[in-house]
């Protein structure tokens, strides 16, 4: 079956807010080597201590999503060379993912040192996939190949890694409780009671943090779960949250909701206001010009003759302005 591509989703800043933070993503890394031996042996092969993040501004591929990352990082040897690291989310098939990885590869993991036989980096990149189906783009690609082509089919290295096999053990026993807790978020998206199950477990850390670090961190989970499993969900994350998250002024996503929608009331009966008054105005500037015209000794008809085609102006003028701004 063909595989559909998937328009990216709001949920990927959840990805990216997380392991934009080289700590955060040194630790994803760390626990995805116990779980993907490609991704294992390039760890091998680098110094994690060295890992620096590519400004976004480097790359020239304008339709890239909320969850591409690009690092830089040094080899374990010493060496005064460097590799590239590309991040990339999924929570769906998508038939564009190895073009859009290679189009941010050319774009971004380049050296511009003078003299350098070739410019362009050796890069890994990781795809971290936590959907509702099974799929591995990287055994589609090269199941057709001999084995002896396996690893060369991309011109860049490929690890796929489903968030998933990181095991909940992992994840508790990470030494950042933000990374561990995020990671078994992801891995179970779609499994409420798992993730509660996990949850419960990260609460003697997470009621260590600084009021606000858990305060963002319990916003973003709750936003990015109730994005998967709907708004049903709120209710059982804001009791779940509760005991850890609102004495320290936690904002659930409901209460988030809610806050936006009185938001756009109180902007709308601002505008509502801001009308009456202009209308109010109108009304009074030509209340005002009447009467001076009057004691000048303009008649009546003359008056009116005036209004109408400053009327017919001022109507003119808002049809053009239409037109400009469509």
């Amino acid at each position: 079956m063909e595989e559909k591509q998937e328009a990216k989703k709001p949920h990927d800043a959840f990805f990216r807010w997380l392991f934009a933070d080289t700590n955060h993503l040194r630790l994803l890394l760390e626990l995805a080597g116990k779980v993907n031996v490609d991704v294992a042996d390039f760890l091998a092969a680098v110094n994690l201590d060295t890992l620096v993040r590519i400004p976004d501004s480097y790359s020239e591929v304008y339709e890239t999503g909320d969850a591409d990352l690009a690092f830089r990082v040094n080899v374990a040897t010493g060496a005064p060379v460097f590799v590239g690291i590309l991040v990339e989310h999924k929570s769906g098939r998508d038939a564009d993912t190895f073009n859009q990885l290679a189009r941010y590869v050319r774009s971004v993991m380049k050296r511009f040192d003078e003299g350098r036989l070739f410019d362009g980096l050796p890069t890994m990149a990781i795809i971290f996939y936590n959907g509702r189906e099974n799929w591995n783009p990287l055994e589609l690609l090269e199941k057709d190949y001999p084995k002896y082509f396996h690893g060369m089919v991309l011109p860049f290295r490929c690890a796929f890694v489903n968030m998933s096999d990181i095991p909940d053990s992992d994840c508790l026993a990470c030494e950042d409780v933000i990374t561990g807790v995020g990671i078994a978020a992801m891995a179970h998206a779609y499994d409420k009671d798992a993730f509660f199950d996990v949850f419960k477990q990260f609460k003697p850390k997470l009621q260590k943090m600084p009021s606000n670090e858990l305060s963002c961190l319990l916003e973003k989970i709750s936003l990015y779960l109730t994005e998967y499993l709907g708004n049903d969900i709120l209710k059982e994350l804001n009791m779940a949250f509760k005991s850890i998250g609102q004495k320290y002024g936690f904002v659930s996503a409901g209460d988030v909701f809610r806050q936006r929608i009185a938001e756009a009331n109180q902007r709308a009966e601002a505008e509502r206001h801001k009308a009456e008054y202009a209308e109010a105005e109108i009304v009074q500037n030509r209340t005002d010009t009447q009467k001076v015209l009057r004691e000048m000794g303009m008649s009546e008809e003359q008056i009116s003759e005036m209004e109408a085609r400053l009327e017919a102006l001022r109507q003119s003028r808002l049809s053009k302005e239409q037109v400009l701004t469509k």
